[in-house]
């Protein structure tokens, strides 16, 4: 079983790639926005705080991020956790530290989808353009300057994480820009020599 962090700016194509390691490899992709939704709606104690948070328009806190992610941990799976989205903070990977050895599980790699910033934003207003040229939904913060904010803040909050897990060997970085399969065949080197 493999754990792994895909880590990179917005548009960087973490979803992607983690969509195809799911089908490969048979790993069990935990994104936070996707199990805040399942939460929600689930009636369960936890999901009932999710809700009630969410119904106030606050954000979700730490710990109950880190227990939904526990209980997914605790569930059975032969394949592995790819963690997308999270962490975002170096507080939430110290939790997320403490949470995989109390589950008595390993992180195996971080992987780093690296990009330059210019080309990143080309190449998603370019998407979003050619969507709604085709008559396709587009999200609506894939703009110029929605990606910008978006970009800054993961450079305020998320990137200390690649020193952070860099001082603790675990980083391992590809090229985020190069076409999906070629970003796809790196991602599979890096678990191949883990």
């Amino acid at each position: 079983m493999t754990n792994i962090i895909l880590l990179g700016p917005p548009g960087a194509g973490k979803g992607t790639q983690a969509s195809r390691l799911v089908e490969a490899h048979g790993m069990v992709q935990l994104s936070t926005g996707d199990m805040l939704r399942e939460a929600k709606s689930s009636g369960t104690e936890m999901g009932n705080r999710v809700a009630d948070v969410m119904a106030r328009g606050e954000l979700v806190t730490d710990e109950i991020v880190i227990g939904l992610i526990e209980e997914k941990l605790t569930g059975a799976n032969g394949g592995g956790f790819i963690f997308d989205g999270f962490p975002r903070t170096l507080a939430q990977a110290d939790a997320l530290g403490v949470l995989l050895e109390k589950t008595g599980k390993t992180l195996d790699a971080v992987i780093e989808l690296r990009v330059d910033d210019a080309v990143l934003v080309d190449r998603i207003v370019g998407r979003a353009e050619q969507a709604l040229a085709a008559g396709e939904p587009v999200r609506a913060d894939d703009n110029a300057e929605s990606l910008k904010q978006r970009l800054m803040e993961y450079y305020k909050k998320t990137s200390p994480l690649i020193g952070y897990y860099y001082a603790k060997g675990d980083l391992k970085s590809v090229d985020g820009l190069g076409a999906i399969d070629e970003v796809a065949g790196e991602i599979s080197d890096v678990l191949k020599n883990l």
